[in-house]
Protein backbone atom coordinates (compact mmCIF):
# COMPACT_ATOMS: atom_id res chain seq x y z
CA UNK A 1 0.00 0.00 0.00
CA UNK A 2 1.46 3.31 -1.03
CA UNK A 3 1.53 5.70 1.89
CA UNK A 4 1.38 8.99 -0.07
CA UNK A 5 -2.03 8.25 -1.66
CA UNK A 6 -3.24 7.31 1.83
CA UNK A 7 -2.23 10.67 3.24
CA UNK A 8 -3.81 12.44 0.28
CA UNK A 9 -6.97 10.46 0.86
CA UNK A 10 -7.00 11.31 4.58
CA UNK A 11 -6.42 14.97 3.80
CA UNK A 12 -9.24 15.01 1.24
CA UNK A 13 -11.54 13.15 3.62
CA UNK A 14 -10.88 15.54 6.45
CA UNK A 15 -11.49 18.56 4.25
CA UNK A 16 -14.53 17.15 2.47
CA UNK A 17 -16.93 18.26 5.16
CA UNK A 18 -15.40 21.72 5.25
CA UNK A 19 -15.69 22.45 1.53
CA UNK A 20 -18.49 24.79 0.52
CA UNK A 21 -18.92 25.69 -3.16
CA UNK A 22 -21.36 28.31 -4.44
CA UNK A 23 -23.40 27.00 -7.42
CA UNK A 24 -22.72 30.22 -9.35
CA UNK A 25 -19.00 30.12 -8.62
CA UNK A 26 -18.95 26.42 -9.44
CA UNK A 27 -19.89 27.28 -12.99
CA UNK A 28 -16.80 29.42 -13.10
CA UNK A 29 -14.77 26.57 -11.54
CA UNK A 30 -13.74 28.80 -8.67
CA UNK A 31 -14.28 26.89 -5.38
CA UNK A 32 -14.47 28.84 -2.18
CA UNK A 33 -13.20 27.25 1.03
CA UNK A 34 -13.99 29.12 4.21
CA UNK A 35 -10.64 29.99 5.78
CA UNK A 36 -11.74 28.74 9.19
CA UNK A 37 -12.80 25.37 7.77
CA UNK A 38 -9.57 25.01 5.83
CA UNK A 39 -7.53 25.75 8.94
CA UNK A 40 -9.63 23.28 10.93
CA UNK A 41 -8.87 20.54 8.37
CA UNK A 42 -5.19 21.32 8.50
CA UNK A 43 -5.26 21.14 12.27
CA UNK A 44 -6.64 17.60 12.14
CA UNK A 45 -3.94 16.51 9.67
CA UNK A 46 -1.28 18.19 11.77
CA UNK A 47 -2.59 16.36 14.82
CA UNK A 48 -2.30 13.03 12.97
CA UNK A 49 1.17 13.98 11.78
CA UNK A 50 2.22 14.79 15.33
CA UNK A 51 0.72 11.54 16.61
CA UNK A 52 2.80 9.52 14.15
CA UNK A 53 5.99 11.39 15.04
CA UNK A 54 5.22 10.95 18.73
CA UNK A 55 5.12 7.15 18.32
CA UNK A 56 8.70 7.18 17.05
CA UNK A 57 9.84 9.55 19.80
CA UNK A 58 8.30 7.29 22.46
CA UNK A 59 9.48 3.94 21.17
CA UNK A 60 12.81 4.54 19.41
CA UNK A 61 14.90 5.05 22.59
CA UNK A 62 13.91 1.53 23.67
CA UNK A 63 14.77 -0.06 20.31
CA UNK A 64 18.22 -1.51 19.73
CA UNK A 65 20.15 -2.54 16.63
CA UNK A 66 21.76 -5.97 16.99
CA UNK A 67 24.90 -6.88 15.08
CA UNK A 68 25.83 -10.54 15.07
CA UNK A 69 29.06 -12.13 13.88
CA UNK A 70 29.05 -15.84 13.18
CA UNK A 71 31.72 -18.43 12.72
CA UNK A 72 33.06 -18.66 9.19
CA UNK A 73 32.79 -22.17 7.75
CA UNK A 74 34.31 -21.17 4.40
CA UNK A 75 30.99 -21.29 2.61
CA UNK A 76 29.81 -17.78 3.41
CA UNK A 77 31.21 -14.38 4.07
CA UNK A 78 32.58 -13.91 0.56
CA UNK A 79 33.95 -10.41 0.00
CA UNK A 80 32.39 -9.23 -3.25
CA UNK A 81 34.75 -6.25 -3.41
CA UNK A 82 37.43 -8.67 -4.56
CA UNK A 83 35.50 -9.23 -7.76
CA UNK A 84 36.13 -5.62 -8.75
CA UNK A 85 39.84 -5.10 -8.25
CA UNK A 86 41.38 -2.32 -10.34
CA UNK A 87 43.04 -3.26 -13.63
CA UNK A 88 42.78 -6.41 -15.69
CA UNK A 89 44.44 -9.64 -14.63
CA UNK A 90 47.35 -10.84 -16.78
CA UNK A 91 50.42 -12.96 -16.43
CA UNK A 92 52.27 -10.15 -14.63
CA UNK A 93 49.43 -9.13 -12.31
CA UNK A 94 47.39 -12.17 -11.35
CA UNK A 95 44.10 -11.63 -9.59
CA UNK A 96 44.35 -12.06 -5.85
CA UNK A 97 42.49 -14.88 -4.19
CA UNK A 98 39.15 -13.76 -2.76
CA UNK A 99 39.19 -12.90 0.93
CA UNK A 100 36.78 -14.30 3.42
CA UNK A 101 35.57 -12.75 6.62
CA UNK A 102 33.29 -13.69 9.46
CA UNK A 103 29.72 -13.13 8.22
CA UNK A 104 27.93 -10.30 9.98
CA UNK A 105 24.18 -9.79 10.08
CA UNK A 106 21.91 -7.20 11.62
CA UNK A 107 18.60 -7.43 13.38
CA UNK A 108 16.56 -5.44 15.84
CA UNK A 109 15.29 -5.79 19.38
CA UNK A 110 13.62 -3.85 22.17
CA UNK A 111 14.51 -3.26 25.81
CA UNK A 112 12.07 -4.75 28.32
CA UNK A 113 13.93 -4.11 31.59
CA UNK A 114 16.01 -1.13 32.72
CA UNK A 115 18.92 -3.43 33.61
CA UNK A 116 19.50 -4.44 29.99
CA UNK A 117 17.23 -7.36 29.08
CA UNK A 118 16.25 -7.26 25.42
CA UNK A 119 13.72 -9.28 23.39
CA UNK A 120 14.56 -10.25 19.83
CA UNK A 121 14.10 -13.12 17.36
CA UNK A 122 15.91 -16.39 17.86
CA UNK A 123 16.97 -16.43 14.20
CA UNK A 124 18.69 -13.06 14.69
CA UNK A 125 21.17 -14.49 17.21
CA UNK A 126 21.17 -18.13 16.14
CA UNK A 127 24.72 -19.43 15.76
CA UNK A 128 26.19 -16.17 17.03
CA UNK A 129 29.85 -16.06 17.97
CA UNK A 130 29.64 -12.46 19.11
CA UNK A 131 26.68 -10.11 19.66
CA UNK A 132 26.89 -6.31 19.80
CA UNK A 133 24.06 -3.93 20.58
CA UNK A 134 23.75 -0.34 19.41
CA UNK A 135 21.56 1.98 21.49
CA UNK A 136 19.69 5.02 20.23
CA UNK A 137 22.00 7.28 22.25
CA UNK A 138 24.98 6.01 20.23
CA UNK A 139 26.45 3.59 22.74
CA UNK A 140 27.61 0.20 21.50
CA UNK A 141 27.79 -2.60 24.03
CA UNK A 142 28.51 -6.36 23.89
CA UNK A 143 25.60 -8.63 24.71
CA UNK A 144 25.21 -12.20 25.88
CA UNK A 145 22.41 -14.58 25.03
CA UNK A 146 20.27 -15.37 28.07
CA UNK A 147 17.97 -17.91 26.47
CA UNK A 148 16.11 -18.78 23.30
CA UNK A 149 13.08 -20.71 22.14
CA UNK A 150 13.46 -21.84 18.55
CA UNK A 151 9.83 -22.94 18.21
CA UNK A 152 8.45 -19.44 18.74
CA UNK A 153 11.56 -17.72 17.34
CA UNK A 154 12.00 -15.70 20.52
CA UNK A 155 15.29 -14.95 22.28
CA UNK A 156 16.47 -12.81 25.17
CA UNK A 157 19.85 -11.09 25.24
CA UNK A 158 21.38 -8.84 27.89
CA UNK A 159 23.74 -5.89 27.95
CA UNK A 160 25.43 -4.52 31.07
CA UNK A 161 23.75 -1.16 31.57
CA UNK A 162 21.38 0.54 34.00
CA UNK A 163 18.39 2.87 33.86
CA UNK A 164 17.63 2.07 30.24
CA UNK A 165 14.33 3.17 28.66
CA UNK A 166 11.89 0.27 28.27
CA UNK A 167 8.98 -0.30 25.95
CA UNK A 168 5.37 -0.28 27.07
CA UNK A 169 3.42 -3.36 26.10
CA UNK A 170 -0.16 -3.43 24.90
CA UNK A 171 -2.61 -6.33 25.14
CA UNK A 172 -2.23 -8.04 21.77
CA UNK A 173 -5.51 -9.89 22.29
CA UNK A 174 -7.26 -6.50 22.10
CA UNK A 175 -5.64 -5.49 18.79
CA UNK A 176 -8.19 -4.68 16.09
CA UNK A 177 -7.89 -5.19 12.37
CA UNK A 178 -7.68 -1.78 10.72
CA UNK A 179 -5.88 0.05 13.51
CA UNK A 180 -2.62 1.86 12.77
CA UNK A 181 0.59 -0.14 13.12
CA UNK A 182 4.19 1.13 13.23
CA UNK A 183 7.45 -0.78 12.80
CA UNK A 184 10.91 0.29 13.91
CA UNK A 185 14.09 -1.53 13.00
CA UNK A 186 17.18 -1.64 10.82
CA UNK A 187 16.25 -2.89 7.34
CA UNK A 188 19.20 -3.13 4.96
CA UNK A 189 21.48 -1.70 7.69
CA UNK A 190 19.50 1.55 7.75
CA UNK A 191 19.32 2.10 11.48
CA UNK A 192 16.09 3.28 13.12
CA UNK A 193 13.84 3.15 10.10
CA UNK A 194 10.21 3.96 10.91
CA UNK A 195 7.33 2.67 8.76
CA UNK A 196 3.60 2.67 9.23
CA UNK A 197 0.48 0.92 7.99
CA UNK A 198 -2.43 -0.91 9.52
CA UNK A 199 -3.12 -4.25 11.15
CA UNK A 200 -4.24 -6.24 8.12
CA UNK A 201 -5.28 -9.40 9.92
CA UNK A 202 -5.15 -11.43 13.12
CA UNK A 203 -4.92 -15.10 13.97
CA UNK A 204 -2.76 -15.97 10.97
CA UNK A 205 -1.57 -19.53 11.42
CA UNK A 206 0.40 -22.25 9.63
CA UNK A 207 2.93 -19.72 8.35
CA UNK A 208 5.78 -21.86 9.58
CA UNK A 209 5.97 -25.05 11.62
CA UNK A 210 8.98 -25.74 13.77
CA UNK A 211 9.32 -29.11 15.39
CA UNK A 212 5.61 -29.79 15.58
CA UNK A 213 4.71 -26.34 16.90
CA UNK A 214 3.42 -23.40 14.91
CA UNK A 215 2.34 -20.03 16.27
CA UNK A 216 -1.44 -19.98 15.80
CA UNK A 217 -2.09 -16.24 15.80
CA UNK A 218 0.44 -14.06 13.99
CA UNK A 219 -0.48 -10.41 13.51
CA UNK A 220 -0.45 -9.41 9.85
CA UNK A 221 0.47 -5.86 8.83
CA UNK A 222 1.14 -3.90 5.67
CA UNK A 223 3.69 -1.71 7.45
CA UNK A 224 6.89 -2.12 5.43
CA UNK A 225 9.02 -4.85 7.04
CA UNK A 226 12.29 -5.97 5.48
CA UNK A 227 15.36 -7.99 6.51
CA UNK A 228 16.87 -6.25 9.52
CA UNK A 229 13.47 -5.48 11.04
CA UNK A 230 13.43 -8.95 12.58
CA UNK A 231 13.07 -8.79 16.34
CA UNK A 232 11.96 -5.17 16.34
CA UNK A 233 8.67 -3.89 17.74
CA UNK A 234 5.33 -3.41 16.02
CA UNK A 235 3.53 -0.63 17.86
CA UNK A 236 0.10 0.99 18.11
CA UNK A 237 -0.78 4.70 17.90
CA UNK A 238 -0.01 5.08 21.62
CA UNK A 239 3.54 3.81 21.18
CA UNK A 240 2.81 0.50 22.92
CA UNK A 241 4.22 -2.73 21.51
CA UNK A 242 1.63 -5.10 20.06
CA UNK A 243 4.03 -7.56 18.42
CA UNK A 244 7.56 -8.61 17.49
CA UNK A 245 8.30 -8.36 13.76
CA UNK A 246 9.47 -11.71 12.49
CA UNK A 247 8.29 -12.74 8.99
CA UNK A 248 7.99 -11.12 5.60
CA UNK A 249 6.65 -12.37 2.30
CA UNK A 250 9.06 -10.94 -0.26
CA UNK A 251 10.32 -7.39 -0.10
CA UNK A 252 8.02 -4.39 0.27
CA UNK A 253 4.93 -6.37 -0.64
CA UNK A 254 2.83 -5.07 2.21
CA UNK A 255 2.68 -8.52 3.79
CA UNK A 256 4.53 -8.76 7.09
CA UNK A 257 3.88 -10.73 10.26
CA UNK A 258 4.57 -10.21 13.94
CA UNK A 259 4.49 -12.49 16.98
CA UNK A 260 1.77 -11.21 19.36
CA UNK A 261 3.43 -9.44 22.27
CA UNK A 262 1.41 -11.44 24.81
CA UNK A 263 3.09 -14.62 23.57
CA UNK A 264 6.50 -12.96 23.19
CA UNK A 265 6.33 -11.63 26.74
CA UNK A 266 5.17 -14.95 28.17
CA UNK A 267 8.06 -16.84 26.59
CA UNK A 268 10.54 -14.02 27.18
CA UNK A 269 9.84 -13.78 30.90
CA UNK A 270 10.37 -17.52 31.29
CA UNK A 271 13.71 -17.22 29.51
CA UNK A 272 14.71 -14.30 31.73
CA UNK A 273 13.90 -16.44 34.76
CA UNK A 274 16.07 -19.24 33.40
CA UNK A 275 13.15 -21.62 32.96
CA UNK A 276 13.06 -24.37 30.37
CA UNK A 277 10.35 -23.90 27.74
CA UNK A 278 8.41 -27.16 27.73
CA UNK A 279 5.18 -27.88 25.86
CA UNK A 280 2.73 -30.76 26.04
CA UNK A 281 2.65 -33.08 23.01
CA UNK A 282 0.59 -35.94 21.65
CA UNK A 283 2.83 -36.90 18.74
CA UNK A 284 0.33 -36.86 15.90
CA UNK A 285 0.35 -35.23 12.48
CA UNK A 286 -3.09 -33.77 11.89
CA UNK A 287 -5.18 -31.94 9.36
CA UNK A 288 -8.51 -30.13 9.42
CA UNK A 289 -11.20 -32.43 8.00
CA UNK A 290 -12.81 -29.71 5.88
CA UNK A 291 -9.44 -29.03 4.22
CA UNK A 292 -8.56 -32.69 3.68
CA UNK A 293 -10.27 -33.24 0.34
CA UNK A 294 -8.49 -36.54 -0.29
CA UNK A 295 -10.24 -38.33 2.58
CA UNK A 296 -13.27 -36.16 3.33
CA UNK A 297 -15.49 -38.19 1.00
CA UNK A 298 -14.29 -41.41 2.60
CA UNK A 299 -15.30 -40.28 6.08
CA UNK A 300 -19.03 -39.97 5.64
CA UNK A 301 -20.98 -39.31 8.82
CA UNK A 302 -18.78 -36.65 10.40
CA UNK A 303 -18.88 -32.99 9.35
CA UNK A 304 -16.23 -31.33 11.49
CA UNK A 305 -13.10 -32.39 13.27
CA UNK A 306 -9.39 -33.04 12.93
CA UNK A 307 -8.07 -36.04 11.02
CA UNK A 308 -5.15 -38.01 12.48
CA UNK A 309 -2.78 -38.52 9.55
CA UNK A 310 0.30 -39.97 11.25
CA UNK A 311 1.19 -41.18 14.72
CA UNK A 312 4.87 -40.75 15.52
CA UNK A 313 6.71 -43.83 16.71
CA UNK A 314 7.17 -43.93 20.49
CA UNK A 315 5.10 -40.74 20.90
CA UNK A 316 2.42 -40.47 23.60
CA UNK A 317 -0.40 -41.10 21.12
CA UNK A 318 1.35 -44.26 19.93
CA UNK A 319 0.82 -45.70 23.40
CA UNK A 320 -2.94 -45.08 23.20
CA UNK A 321 -5.78 -46.54 21.12
CA UNK A 322 -5.66 -43.59 18.71
CA UNK A 323 -5.25 -44.63 15.05
CA UNK A 324 -4.62 -42.98 11.67
CA UNK A 325 -7.84 -41.71 10.06
CA UNK A 326 -9.49 -41.17 13.44
CA UNK A 327 -11.33 -37.83 13.51
CA UNK A 328 -10.88 -35.91 16.78
CA UNK A 329 -13.95 -33.79 17.51
CA UNK A 330 -13.42 -32.79 21.16
CA UNK A 331 -10.65 -32.39 23.72
CA UNK A 332 -11.89 -32.81 27.29
CA UNK A 333 -15.36 -31.89 26.06
CA UNK A 334 -14.27 -28.77 24.14
CA UNK A 335 -15.20 -28.99 20.44
CA UNK A 336 -12.31 -28.71 17.96
CA UNK A 337 -13.05 -28.13 14.28
CA UNK A 338 -9.54 -27.23 13.04
CA UNK A 339 -5.99 -28.39 13.62
CA UNK A 340 -5.17 -24.97 15.08
CA UNK A 341 -7.94 -25.31 17.68
CA UNK A 342 -6.70 -28.77 18.60
CA UNK A 343 -3.16 -27.48 19.07
CA UNK A 344 -4.40 -24.64 21.27
CA UNK A 345 -6.34 -27.03 23.50
CA UNK A 346 -3.40 -29.40 23.93
CA UNK A 347 -1.04 -26.51 24.72
CA UNK A 348 -3.34 -25.58 27.62
CA UNK A 349 -2.63 -28.92 29.27
CA UNK A 350 0.26 -29.92 31.50
CA UNK A 351 2.94 -32.41 30.56
CA UNK A 352 1.92 -35.79 31.94
CA UNK A 353 -1.77 -34.85 32.08
CA UNK A 354 -4.28 -37.33 30.67
CA UNK A 355 -6.68 -35.75 28.20
CA UNK A 356 -9.88 -37.31 26.91
CA UNK A 357 -10.24 -37.18 23.14
CA UNK A 358 -13.67 -37.62 21.61
CA UNK A 359 -13.06 -39.50 18.37
CA UNK A 360 -15.20 -40.47 15.39
CA UNK A 361 -14.17 -43.81 13.90
CA UNK A 362 -16.08 -45.76 11.27
CA UNK A 363 -19.44 -44.26 12.17
CA UNK A 364 -19.01 -44.56 15.93
CA UNK A 365 -18.06 -41.99 18.55
CA UNK A 366 -15.60 -43.20 21.16
CA UNK A 367 -13.49 -41.63 23.88
CA UNK A 368 -9.76 -42.23 23.97
CA UNK A 369 -7.52 -41.13 26.88
CA UNK A 370 -4.04 -39.94 25.94
CA UNK A 371 -1.37 -38.86 28.39
CA UNK A 372 0.61 -35.91 27.07
CA UNK A 373 4.38 -35.99 26.78
CA UNK A 374 6.91 -33.23 26.28
CA UNK A 375 7.31 -31.79 22.80
CA UNK A 376 10.84 -32.73 21.65
CA UNK A 377 13.33 -29.98 21.03
CA UNK A 378 14.78 -29.13 17.63
CA UNK A 379 17.37 -31.92 17.86
CA UNK A 380 14.89 -34.76 18.36
CA UNK A 381 12.03 -36.17 16.28
CA UNK A 382 9.01 -33.88 16.17
CA UNK A 383 5.28 -34.40 15.80
CA UNK A 384 4.80 -32.95 12.33
CA UNK A 385 7.60 -35.00 10.81
CA UNK A 386 6.41 -38.12 9.02
CA UNK A 387 9.35 -40.11 10.41
CA UNK A 388 12.15 -39.43 12.86
CA UNK A 389 15.47 -38.31 11.33
CA UNK A 390 17.20 -41.64 11.92
CA UNK A 391 14.60 -43.36 9.80
CA UNK A 392 13.84 -42.97 6.12
CA UNK A 393 15.62 -40.12 4.37
CA UNK A 394 13.41 -37.49 2.69
CA UNK A 395 14.97 -38.15 -0.72
CA UNK A 396 14.10 -41.84 -0.46
CA UNK A 397 10.54 -41.04 0.55
CA UNK A 398 10.19 -38.86 -2.51
CA UNK A 399 10.94 -41.74 -4.90
CA UNK A 400 7.79 -43.66 -4.10
CA UNK A 401 5.77 -41.03 -2.28
CA UNK A 402 5.42 -42.89 1.00
CA UNK A 403 6.64 -42.72 4.57
CA UNK A 404 7.50 -45.71 6.74
CA UNK A 405 8.44 -46.50 10.33
CA UNK A 406 10.00 -49.39 12.19
CA UNK A 407 7.42 -51.64 13.81
CA UNK A 408 7.61 -51.07 17.55
CA UNK A 409 6.38 -53.56 20.13
CA UNK A 410 3.51 -51.29 21.10
CA UNK A 411 2.53 -50.81 17.45
CA UNK A 412 2.59 -54.55 16.77
CA UNK A 413 0.36 -55.21 19.78
CA UNK A 414 -2.08 -52.41 18.93
CA UNK A 415 -2.40 -53.45 15.28
CA UNK A 416 -2.24 -57.19 16.08
CA UNK A 417 0.71 -57.74 13.76
CA UNK A 418 2.18 -60.63 15.71
CA UNK A 419 5.81 -61.22 14.79
CA UNK A 420 5.60 -59.49 11.42
CA UNK A 421 8.96 -58.32 10.10
CA UNK A 422 9.27 -55.22 7.91
CA UNK A 423 8.28 -51.56 8.04
CA UNK A 424 4.82 -50.07 8.41
CA UNK A 425 3.49 -47.46 6.00
CA UNK A 426 2.45 -44.30 7.83
CA UNK A 427 1.64 -42.03 4.89
CA UNK A 428 1.11 -42.27 1.14
CA UNK A 429 1.21 -39.16 -1.04
CA UNK A 430 -1.67 -38.59 -3.42
CA UNK A 431 -0.98 -39.45 -7.09
CA UNK A 432 2.37 -41.03 -6.16
CA UNK A 433 4.01 -44.22 -7.42
CA UNK A 434 3.14 -45.90 -4.13
CA UNK A 435 -0.51 -44.89 -4.43
CA UNK A 436 -0.62 -46.18 -8.01
CA UNK A 437 0.68 -49.56 -6.79
CA UNK A 438 -2.12 -49.76 -4.25
CA UNK A 439 0.03 -49.23 -1.18
CA UNK A 440 -2.01 -47.85 1.72
CA UNK A 441 -1.50 -46.65 5.26
CA UNK A 442 -0.81 -49.43 7.80
CA UNK A 443 0.45 -51.79 5.11
CA UNK A 444 3.52 -53.72 6.25
CA UNK A 445 6.27 -53.92 3.61
CA UNK A 446 8.22 -57.14 4.00
CA UNK A 447 10.20 -57.32 0.75
CA UNK A 448 11.51 -55.01 -2.03
CA UNK A 449 12.72 -56.58 -5.28
CA UNK A 450 13.24 -59.91 -3.55
CA UNK A 451 15.25 -58.42 -0.69
CA UNK A 452 13.75 -59.05 2.77
CA UNK A 453 12.92 -55.94 4.79
CA UNK A 454 13.31 -56.03 8.56
CA UNK A 455 13.59 -52.35 9.45
CA UNK A 456 13.86 -48.84 8.00
CA UNK A 457 17.59 -49.21 7.37
CA UNK A 458 17.17 -52.31 5.21
CA UNK A 459 14.23 -50.67 3.43
CA UNK A 460 16.39 -47.63 2.69
CA UNK A 461 19.22 -49.78 1.36
CA UNK A 462 16.90 -51.80 -0.87
CA UNK A 463 15.20 -48.67 -2.15
CA UNK A 464 18.50 -46.96 -2.93
CA UNK A 465 19.44 -49.83 -5.24
CA UNK A 466 16.04 -49.94 -6.91
CA UNK A 467 14.74 -47.95 -9.86
CA UNK A 468 11.18 -46.77 -9.22
CA UNK A 469 10.67 -45.95 -12.92
CA UNK A 470 11.26 -49.61 -13.77
CA UNK A 471 8.43 -50.72 -11.53
CA UNK A 472 9.79 -52.37 -8.40
CA UNK A 473 8.09 -55.24 -6.67
CA UNK A 474 7.20 -54.61 -3.06
CA UNK A 475 5.69 -57.46 -1.10
CA UNK A 476 3.35 -56.29 1.60
CA UNK A 477 0.63 -57.51 3.86
CA UNK A 478 -2.50 -55.46 4.33
CA UNK A 479 -3.65 -54.64 7.82
CA UNK A 480 -7.12 -53.23 8.30
CA UNK A 481 -8.58 -52.86 11.77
Amino acid sequence: MSKFPLMQFLFALLLAGALSVSPILAQESTPTIPPAAAESGKDVVHALNNAFAKVFEIVAPSVVIIEVSKKNDGNEGFNFDDLFLPGQPDDNSPRRSPRFFNPISEGSGFIVRPDGYIFTNYHVVEGAEHVDVKLKDGRELPARIIGADDKTDIAVIKIEAKDLPVVQMADSDAVRVGQFAFAIGAPFRLDYTFTYGVVSGKGRSKLISNGGYSIPDYIQTDASINPGNSGGPLCDIDGKVIGMNTLINGLNRGLGFAIPINLANEIGQQLVAGKKIARPWLGIEIRTLSDFVAVRELLQGVDQGVVVRTIVADAPANKSDLRPFDVITKVDGTPVATDTQLQREILKKKIGQTVKLTVWRKGKTIEIPVTTGELPNANTPASNEMTPPQQERPEDAGKLGLQVQDITKEMAERLRLGDAQGVIVTDVADNSIAAAQGIEREDVITEVDGKPITNVRSFREALSKADPKRGNRARRCHHRS
